[in-house]
């Protein structure tokens, strides 16, 4: 089992950034996929950003130039020019087997989620 925490949700102003932060721990975790997802109410989940353990990574066509993944101690989210459609609640996940993608089922461990709004 691997368990994810995520933190640095909270408020911001449309145009703002935000830091989002995930703690992985359990077996076997640093060689697997990780990535972050959001999901509004009344919407399905969906992918933002995916990192494998050698720096390939994929973003959702939505966030790419605005959001950044990295991985060193934790897994980040570098969040800028922040637009009110991506307030959601952000929810760290990582899988094991199969190629890197941004479908949610394609993972198996979540964290809890950190809210995001964004006001215009």
């Amino acid at each position: 089992q691997v368990l994810l925490v995520e933190s640095g949700g909270g408020s911001v102003q449309a145009g703002g950034s935000l830091r989002l932060s995930c703690v992985a721990s359990g077996e076997g975790y640093s060689t697997y996929r990780m990535g972050w997802f959001r999901q509004a109410p009344g919407k399905e989940r969906e992918g933002v950003a995916v990192r494998n353990r050698y720096g390939g990574t994929i973003y959702a066509d939505s966030v790419k130039g605005r959001f950044t993944i990295s991985q060193d101690n934790t897994l980040d989210l570098q969040m800028n020019s922040l637009k009110p459609e991506d307030t959601a609640m952000y929810y760290c996940a990582a899988g094991k087997f199969g190629p890197m993608s941004l479908r949610p089922y394609d993972y198996a461990y979540w964290g809890q989620g950190t809210q995001v709004t964004v006001s215009s």
